[in-house]
């Protein structure tokens, strides 16, 4: 079995039902099988964090669990047009993967849930390829033949999967959105098996 690490950060709860559907994906692969992580939240404090136990939802991630899985989806809320600071200050912490090389040549996708429709969705999923591409993994994005790029009125980009959740985080996810969450999932999965063989 070929694991795909769904990795995020959600704070309202869409970027989470994002990456259970993203999981879903994953495992409707023969042979791939999904682990899902979190990061915990950063203080205001400068570097004081949560506990190192979750207590609420999957445990947190820790980097074995991006060197042992064959490709990564990675999932924050919009914060400004970027990644949300906990996100980053794990990402930030990769160093020691980089210096070995831990995640060259694996598939990595991206997702994201904004307030608004021009919330910032496609910057952020930029922000987070980034580090991604630094770490030498090959982007996995959505292509054009998934038929509810050219249908959703929400969230949903070639860049990766997002969903628009009103100010107030309280739109539930469409039905196109689901389907490129879920889409995005699939296909993380049957290229790291292509890639892994």
């Amino acid at each position: 079995m070929r694991e795909v690490l769904v990795l995020y950060y959600s704070q309202g709860g869409a970027v989470r039902e994002m990456a259970q559907i993203i999981a879903r994906g994953i495992e409707s692969v023969p042979g791939a099988k999904s682990r899902i992580r979190t990061v915990p939240r950063v203080s205001s404090n400068n570097e004081a964090i949560e506990p190192e136990l979750s207590t609420n939802g999957p445990p947190y991630v820790e980097l074995v669990d991006l060197e042992e899985c064959a490709g990564i989806a990675l999932g924050s809320p919009t914060r400004f047009g970027n990644m949300a600071a906990p996100m980053k200050y794990f990402l930030d912490s990769t160093s020691s993967l980089w210096l070995k090389g831990a995640l060259i040549g694996k598939p990595a996708g991206v997702f994201t849930s904004s307030g608004s429709m021009h919330g910032g969705n496609e910057t952020t999923l930029i922000t987070m390829m980034l580090p991604l591409i630094h770490h030498g993994m090959i982007v996995v994005g959505l292509p054009y033949s998934e038929a509810s790029l050219g249908t959703t009125s929400s969230g949903g980009t070639p860049y990766g999967a997002s969903h628009v959740g009103g100010s107030m985080d309280d739109k539930p996810l469409s039905e196109d959105e689901k389907k490129l969450c879920f889409a995005l999932g699939q296909r993380l999965a049957q290229i790291a098996i292509k890639l892994s063989t």
